[in-house]
């Protein structure tokens, strides 16, 4: 019964640190690895990086969409590309005028 006593005395007070120990770890495993955590923060700093490039291209794809439908505005008319889309949209060409396609289409003969 002596063993028993001292046994039962001793893990009394291991008990407290190893339930401490396993808390801190669980903890410290999931700032780490958890939902929100260290390695959650980098994989979003980097979409938002990604997301950023994303948006500075398509800002600049729309700020030139944009200057090229002011030139079509009724009150400031540019006939060089009222030409152009007019040409672009009912497939004309003028005569004695020569067309070299940029981007070969094959479903095209």
């Amino acid at each position: 019964m002596g063993v028993f006593h001292e046994t039962r005395r001793r893990a009394r007070h291991i008990l407290g640190p190893i339930l401490g120990a396993c808390a801190f770890a669980y903890f410290a495993y999931h700032a780490i690895e958890g939902e929100r955590g260290l390695l959650a923060w980098l994989r979003m700093t980097k979409e938002i990086e990604v997301a950023r490039e994303v948006l500075a291209e398509i800002d600049a794809e729309r700020t030139a969409l944009e200057r090229r439908v002011a030139l079509l505005t009724p009150g400031h008319l540019d006939p060089d590309v009222l030409d152009e889309r007019a040409r672009a949209l009912l497939d004309l060409v003028g005569e004695g005028e020569i067309v070299v396609p940029l981007s070969p289409d094959p479903a095209r003969p």
